[in-house]
């Protein structure tokens, strides 16, 4: 199973680290707490500005300033209706709740908290959508922001933002700063829809490997097998979680390192993500496309689904639904027997495989019929038990080809 060199040298280094860190925690004297305190008290500086929407709007036109819909935020997930009342509150001079930002560089911004508010601001002043279940000034549905009265337009361009900025000390480390804008975006985030682990790390970590990440979630075999090519209509595409399941392929495939828990775990691994190089990322979306190829040619239609007894007990059907452990053990176990970095796919391998489809699904339904523990139906989300699923599909694989050569 290739590995990208980043990935094959990136644990050695954060473990000495974590060892560090442990021991010193022990030994930690009050001066030495209050010292580091002093040292770390001034790596996060705040500034608070006001800005009226017609100025916000004309800066918003200028490059680098900041995006409407930035790669590293979440999927927009306001409707209209709630546009609509961000608009409606606005026009009735309700203060809304300040929009937090980050300085990435001098007057250069990312939104930590308050990208559906200015992309409904945004939106609505480019007259993208019209007003709908308005309750106070319900003679302006139907409007856009060009066809409302002079003075509510001028009365909308006199309201103000409050915007609260982040700036986090430039000397330090790239991955210090990454986990102080995770801490930051995690604590201070209070948007009315709560986020989803995935729609966190999307805000926070490496824009290499989130873009990646969010280009093979498209992959047309993937999107089929979860069901988020209707992306209107899939819940899972709204969550990010068809990202994280990409995510989770990469990650698991270091399961020797797995801590604390699935969340931490894949934090933990963006994190490291930092480092990778444009080669790394060439050499890990090879990989995702390659081993969801090889799965979509042996399950086909059944893809992620595992196959279950059904209640008389003699028969089989797939489940109606795909599930993530079964996911990691199905991805993990096949990318484990693609094995050349120039090529990925070991030809041999993955010939007998697909060649031999019919007995892998056999043994499939047998590994699963034997699954008493019901680890590949998601019982328990541990090391041991993630590891476990993982070899035993391997392995089953693994006999299959052997008895081929």
């Amino acid at each position: 199973m290739p590995f990208s060199e980043t990935e094959e040298k990136m644990w050695t280094d954060l473990s000495s680290k974590k060892e560090d860190r442990k021991k010193s925690g022990k030994e930690l004297s009050d001066r030495d707490i209050e010292n580091r305190y002093e040292d770390e008290e001034q790596q996060i500086l705040i500034k608070i500005n006001r800005e009226k929407l017609s100025s916000l709007i004309e800066a918003m036109q200028e490059e680098d300033y900041m995006s409407v819909s930035p790669p590293y935020q979440r999927r927009p997930r306001w409707k209209s209706k709630r546009q609509s009342k961000l608009i409606e509150s606005l026009i009735m001079n309700i203060p809304v709740p300040p929009i937090l930002l980050y300085e990435k560089n001098y007057n250069s911004y990312e939104v930590i908290d308050g990208q559906q508010r200015i992309t409904a601001i945004h939106s609505f002043y480019h007259n993208q959508f019209k007003l709908e279940s308005l309750e106070v000034w319900p003679e302006l549905n139907g409007r856009t922001y060009q066809e409302l009265p002079k003075k509510i337009r001028d009365g909308l361009n006199y309201h103000s933002l409050v915007f609260i900025i982040i700036i986090i000390d430039p000397d330090i480390s790239l991955h210090k700063k990454q986990l102080l804008k995770q801490r930051a975006f995690e604590r201070l985030n209070t948007g009315g829809i709560k986020l989803e682990p995935q729609e966190i790390r999307n805000c926070v970590y490496s824009r290499k490997l989130n873009d990646a990440l969010k280009e093979l979630s498209q992959h047309e075999k993937f999107a089929r097998a979860w069901s988020t090519d209707s992306q209107e209509e899939s819940n899972m595409y709204q969550k990010m979680e068809d990202v994280e399941l990409v995510l989770r392929f990469f990650a698991l495939r270091n399961v020797e390192q797995y801590k604390h828990s699935i969340r931490d775990f894949l934090d933990l691994y963006m994190i490291n993500a930092s480092d990778f190089t444009d080669e790394d990322i060439i050499l890990l979306k090879k990989l995702f496309k390659d081993t969801i190829d090889l799965a979509d040619k042996i399950y086909g239609e059944t893809l992620f689904k595992p196959f279950m007894l059904i209640p008389d007990g003699k028969t089989e059907a797939e489940q109606s639904q795909p599930l993530k452990e079964y996911y990691d053990a199905v991805m993990v176990g096949l990318s484990k027997h693609i094995d050349n970095p120039s090529i990925l796919i070991n030809e041999k391998n993955a010939s007998i495989l697909i060649n031999e489809k019919n007995v892998v699904i056999e043994e499939t339904k047998r590994l699963l019929r034997e699954d008493t523990s019901k680890i590949f139906q998601g019982q328990g989300s541990g090391k041991k038990n993630i590891q476990t699923r993982i070899e035993l599909f391997n392995r089953m694989l693994s006999q299959i080809i052997n008895s081929k050569i």
